[in-house]
Order: C-alpha cells, then sequence, then structure tokens
C-alpha cells in the first residue's frame, strides 16, 4: 500500500536527520489541492532537536531526504512543505488510474480484513416482550445492525443477539392484570393484540396509582414466575408468542436478521438457570474481606438486598438481588455474559447496542466483569444512542402515549411514493433507506429531531439522495454499449480525480466507523462521494464524452461509484432500488 511506503520513507527520512521514528502517521490535508497525504512529522520533533529553528524548517529538510529516497517511486508527484511544517504527499495521475483499475475489475478486496480471526457478539435491538415496537426500538435496532454489518465486512466473525426483555417484575404485573382484567381469545382475535396487552399493563399502573398494594401482587406473580409455576409459565410463554408474531413483521420491513438461538436472539430468560451460579461466583470471587484487592466487593445491604459495592466510591453501588431473592437486570446481563464466555470461547468484543441513559448501568456491569477477570476493559463496549426528538409529543408505556414503529412505516412508504412514481416496492426501498439513513448519518449519542420533509429530501443529506445517485450512475451503465476491461492512459481533470480520490477511502471509511463504532462515518463518506459522483455528471459528458479515451475513464469512475455506493449502503442496512 502507498501509506506504508510513505510511512517507511518518514521513518528513513527521521533517522537520517537523527530524530524519532515512533508514531508517525498520515492523515489527508483538509484541503485536497496541497496533496493526498500529509504528515505532522516535522511538528511533532521540531523540540526534539536543536539543529533547526522550527518546524517549517525541520520540515524542509525531511523533503531533502524523502525527494531522495523516493526519486524512484513513479507514484509520488511532489512532496511539498505547507503552513508551520506539514509534509504533504501529491500522488501521481497514473497512481490514481491505477486505482481505478482496480476498483472497476477488482483486483484487490474493496475493503480490508483487518478482523479476520477475530469475533464480536453485537447485541442489538432488545425489545420488550409484550410490548410493540416503539418508534425508540428504532435507534438500536437499525445502529446494531449496521454495526454489525460493518464488523462482518471487515473480516470479523460476528454473532448478531437479540437480548430480548422477556424476565423482570414487569412480567408480575402483566400476568396480573391478563387473569384480572384480560380476555384471552378477545385479545387472541385482535388485530393488533400486543397493543392489547399494552392497554392492559398501563392499566395496571392506573390502578396502582390508586392502590399500591397492587405492587406487591405483581412481584409476587414475578416470584411465581421465578419458581416455575404452572399457571404463570404458561401465559408468560403465551405473551412471548404473541410478542413474535409483531416483531418479526417489523424485522422483515427493516431488512433485519440475527444470528443466535435459531434467529430471536438469548431472551433475558435464557440464562435464568446461571442466575444461581453467577450469585456464587460473586459470593466467591468478591468477598469482602478481598475487597481492597478486587476494587470491591458482593454484600448485603441494610435492607437485605444483595449488591456489588465499589472501593471508594468509585461507581454507586450495584444492587444484583432484591431483598425477596428476586433477579434484576444487573443479574441477568452478568449470567448473559458469563454464558457467552463459556459458549463463544471468549470473544474478542462485546457490543451493548442500548439508550445513553444506561451509561452509568453499564460503566457498574463492566467494572464487574474486570474485578471477576471475565474481560478487560476494551472488550466491552456501550454503544450509547440518544431520543428521537417529536415537537409535541413524549412516549412514555407505563402511560400509553407512544409512537408505534409500524405507523411510521407506514407513512414514510405512503410519503415514499411520490418520489417512487407510484412504484410501491421501489417506495418501500427508499421508505425504510430515508429512515435508516436519518438516524445513521448522525453521532448515536445525539438525540435525533424526527421531521419528515428533510428523511425523504432529494437534495440534502438524506437516504433518498444518496440512493439517487447510485441509481442514477447504474442507468448511466445501462445506456452504455460496452465498457472496456483495461483504461487508456489518459490526462484526468479535477472532476474526475475528485471522485477517483474519494473512491479509493472507501476502506478507511469502513475502518473507522468499526474503530470508533460509528455508522455515521460511513454514511458521511457515502454523502461526499454521491455529491462528487453528481458534480462530475453535471459537468463531464459520459458517454457522449469527446473522445473514446475519455468515456472509458468515466464510464469507469461511474462504474465504481455505483459499486461502492450500493456497498456503502447495504453495510447501513440500506437497499438501493433499480429506479427512481
Amino acid at each position: 500500500m502507498i501509506t506504508d511506503e510513505l510511512i517507511k520513507a518518514l521513518q528513513q527520512a527521521a533517522e537520517a536527520l537523527s530524530l524519532s521514528t515512533d508514531n508517525i502517521e498520515l492523515e489527508h490535508p483538509a484541503d485536497e489541492s496541497f496533496g493526498d497525504w500529509s504528515s505532522n512529522l516535522a511538528l511533532q520533533q521540531a523540540k526534539q532537536t536543536d539543529s533547526f529553528n522550527n518546524p517549517r524548517e525541520l520540515a524542509e529538510a525531511l523533503v531533502g531526504e524523502l525527494e531522495k529516497i523516493l526519486a524512484d517511486n513513479q507514484d509520488v508527484e511532489e512532496i511539498t512543505v505547507a503552513g508551520a511544517g506539514f509534509i504533504n504527499f501529491k500522488l501521481s495521475q497514473q497512481y490514481w488510474l491505477d486505482q481505478l483499475s482496480s476498483l472497476v475489475n477488482q483486483k484487490t478486496q474493496l475493503i480490508s480484513q483487518s478482523g479476520k480471526g477475530k469475533q464480536v457478539i453485537v447485541e442489538y435491538s432488545s425489545p420488550n416482550i409484550a410490548k410493540p415496537f416503539t418508534i425508540g426500538h428504532l435507534r438500536s435496532t437499525i445502529i446494531g445492525d449496521a454495526l454489525a454489518n460493518i464488523f462482518e465486512a471487515l473480516g470479523w466473525q460476528v454473532h448478531r443477539d437479540n437480548h430480548l426483555g422477556d424476565w423482570g417484575t414487569q412480567f408480575g404485573k402483566l400476568i396480573y392484570a391478563i387473569k384480572t382484567w384480560g380476555d384471552q381469545e378477545k385479545i387472541n382475535s385482535s388485530e393488533q393484540p400486543i397493543k392489547e396487552l399494552v392497554r392492559l399493563y398501563v392499566k395496571f399502573h392506573e390502578e396502582a396509582e390508586k392502590n399500591p398494594e397492587l405492587d406487591q401482587a405483581g412481584r409476587d406473580w414475578f416470584k411465581k414466575l421465578e419458581n416455575g409455576n404452572e399457571e404463570a409459565r404458561k401465559l408468560w410463554q403465551w405473551c412471548i408468542e404473541l410478542s413474535w408474531q409483531e416483531f418479526n413483521q417489523i424485522y422483515r420491513e427493516l431488512d433485519v436478521e440475527f444470528t443466535e438461538n435459531d434467529g430471536r436472539g438469548y431472551g433475558e430468560s435464557h440464562f435464568e438457570d446461571l442466575m444461581p451460579e453467577v450469585i456464587e461466583i460473586l459470593k466467591e470471587k468478591l468477598p469482602e474481606s478481598q475487597a481492597t484487592a478486587n476494587g470491591g466487593y458482593f454484600g448485603q445491604g441494610e435492607n437485605g438486598a444483595w449488591l456489588v459495592f465499589f472501593n471508594n466510591d468509585e461507581l454507586p453501588p450495584l444492587m444484583i438481588l432484591k431483598q425477596d431473592g428476586a433477579t434484576l437486570y444487573s443479574t441477568r446481563d452478568l449470567a448473559t455474559d458469563y454464558f457467552r464466555l463459556k459458549h463463544y470461547g471468549e470473544p474478542d468484543l462485546v457490543i451493548n447496542e442500548v439508550g445513553a441513559e444506561q451509561s452509568l448501568y453499564f460503566k457498574q456491569l463492566y467494572r464487574i466483569e474486570t474485578m471477576l477477570g471475565w474481560y478487560q476493559p476494551e472488550q466491552r463496549v456501550h454503544v450509547r444512542h440518544g431520543l428521537y426528538r417529536f415537537a409535541d409529543k413524549k412516549m412514555s408505556t407505563r402511560k400509553g402515549n407512544v409512537i408505534w414503529l409500524s405507523e411510521v412505516i407506514k407513512e414514510a412508504k405512503e410519503r415514499a411514493l411520490e418520489l417512487a412514481k407510484g412504484n410501491q416496492p421501489t417506495a418501500d426501498l427508499v421508505a425504510i433507506g430515508a429512515l435508516k439513513w436519518n438516524d445513521l448519518r448522525s453521532e448515536s449519542n445525539r438525540d435525533i429531531v424526527f421531521v419528515w420533509d428533510e428523511l425523504l429530501n432529494m437534495k440534502g443529506n438524506s437516504g433518498p439522495y444518496v440512493q439517487y445517485a447510485a441509481v442514477r450512475a447504474q442507468s448511466v451503465r445501462d445506456k452504455a454499449k460496452n465498457q472496456a476491461s483495461s483504461l487508456p492512459e489518459q490526462d484526468l481533470n479535477e472532476d474526475e480525480l475528485s471522485v477517483i480520490r474519494w473512491l479509493a477511502r472507501f476502506s478507511e471509511a469502513v475502518e473507522q466507523a468499526a474503530i470508533d463504532y460509528a455508522s455515521h462515518h460511513l454514511a458521511a463518506f457515502l454523502f461526499e462521494l454521491a455529491q462528487r459522483f453528481n458534480t462530475f455528471y453535471n459537468r463531464q459528458p459520459i458517454i457522449n464524452a469527446e473522445t473514446p479515451e475519455q468515456q472509458q475513464i468515466r464510464l469507469a469512475i461511474t462504474a465504481a461509484t455505483r459499486e461502492i455506493l450500493t456497498q456503502g449502503l447495504m453495510l447501513l442496512g440500506i437497499k438501493t432500488p433499480e429506479e427512481m
């Protein structure tokens, strides 16, 4: 790779001037007119030598060495100094033609396989049983799916897990509500049975506000469920199957799949049998007598509940068992990660895609797992997402004030029909693409304001805009009679170079998205590529180019753009329609 050659040359130049060769890196100049790659080596090393008056003088000396070292390298056209001492490398047109040829003829992989031999568990979506998908569930589902796609593209073995909320006190409350006010036959025959369960759940909380003793009744029923009570188990299983009917419909529409446990993912209840073992492990490995060495201990609080206490109040104590011995999220999550250690043979990475409001909880959880020696800190990652914001609506399942995801998807498809010229299959792809792009283009920890006009905008930073660029590129290819497999030597103009340079950064964008657990890096790359291609398309005749050589080059640019836009969108979980 050219970057390896440039870094090696920088190391040799540094050695020639008796400078350190550690931590030499390259980056792209913000202004492409300065070059294709840049190094701040002179700025880093200026204070380490008395032989030069300032970083720029050192940079000029380094360039003198680099020009000798790279004299026979035909890929490097020019080496210059800019600003206070940045060293810029401009690559030759032939280099970029070779890059374009490799892209078109697939001589090299579009995406590096840096993750080969590693395995990652990506936990995402994780809805609660007996509650329909709301717009709030969309973020974890599509962000997690995109990250799983990105890691898989980089060669990782990816386990896609859906950690369903199918256990906990809320099921005791729901069972009580079903037995007290519900009608199973009526719910089964309802067009929207899960909404009927939500109605009962809401009613429980309304009644509990009048009669607080109902909360204890809910806890009692959950205790029965944990103890294997036949009636409680039967009602609980019925709720799970009803829920999966709706979940599957949503996942099909979003084109989201999971690999674990026959495609359903491992719900909290799957780890029921491991919870007692985890409790014993906590007691054995985190006794109060060894708190200083371990960083904390597992013990009982004043009310009899069991908690993990952290040394020096580094973090608030985390409750693991309630006073009555009932389990909590923490119990079940510890059992989940213990299972993963045993089942996957110590995975390299475990990612939890969960809302930002859970940040403290995951700090506590990860700290405990580090104390137990299960994982190293860098192996456990919480990818946080913010909330969807609507101008006049707030969401709460307890109060029944929610925005159903199924209704949002339906409206998106109806609105997309105009862009799809009445073609429903195309409208469906545009609608789902718009919903996903609206989320994935932003840093996940930020809140998102949901604005329909921006969502389906054909001119701004939107899914339809990028999809249309890919469709436009394919349309040009379809009109061309033939495409040469080898490219002629041909001077490139700035519009052509602009697209080719950006195409070559695809693998970098995918790598950066994985490093930062941030799909917005890839979305930003694709939006910029779509913009550059549209500028190129509007300024440079492609099929009607002045010469056959120009036509071949421009068709190759068009083909590579189509391929990378399509693949990049697929990594974000977005399909490209055939026409728009």
